[in-house]
């Protein structure tokens, strides 16, 4: 018996909505995570991008359990001397929740070329409105 190798071209993309109102934001990452990967389908193989379109709404009511609001920082660095920016994730949260959950969803993606495509498929809206009803999304429950 052989084993099922995908090609490319055999991929059929779907693509899900996930509401992440009253969600903890890791566990809403985790499951686009999941989609965009493709790990989800039987024919999930790891050298082939088989994964599907995610978008992900409500970004900004999504929860952060236990402290994490106050003492989580992210942390990014510009090219210069001594500028290691930080902004908390309250703040985060409060101005930018789409980038909150971007990061969360790019740590669990692997960083090579199928990962970085699977980005690409990923759409991020703060507020429950989205533009993509003509792909007919279907809702994808935690």
């Amino acid at each position: 018996m052989s084993t099922y190798m995908p090609k490319a071209g055999q991929i059929d993309r779907k693509w899900y909505v996930i509401d992440a109102a009253g969600k903890p934001l890791g566990r809403v990452a985790a499951q686009a995570a999941v989609l965009l990967r493709g790990k989800h389908k039987t024919i999930f193989a790891p050298h082939v991008d088989c994964g599907d379109h995610v978008i992900i709404i409500n970004c900004k009511d999504a929860v952060l359990t236990g402290n994490k609001l106050q003492n989580k920082i992210y942390y990014r660095h510009t090219p210069y001397v001594g500028h290691l920016k930080e902004v908390k994730y309250a703040t985060l949260m409060r101005t930018n929740p789409e980038k909150a959950m971007e990061l969360a969803v790019k740590r669990m993606i692997p960083d090579n070329t199928i990962g970085r495509e699977a980005l690409t498929r990923l759409r991020l809206y703060a507020g429950s409105e989205h533009k993509h009803a003509a792909q007919k999304p279907a809702d994808w429950n935690l």
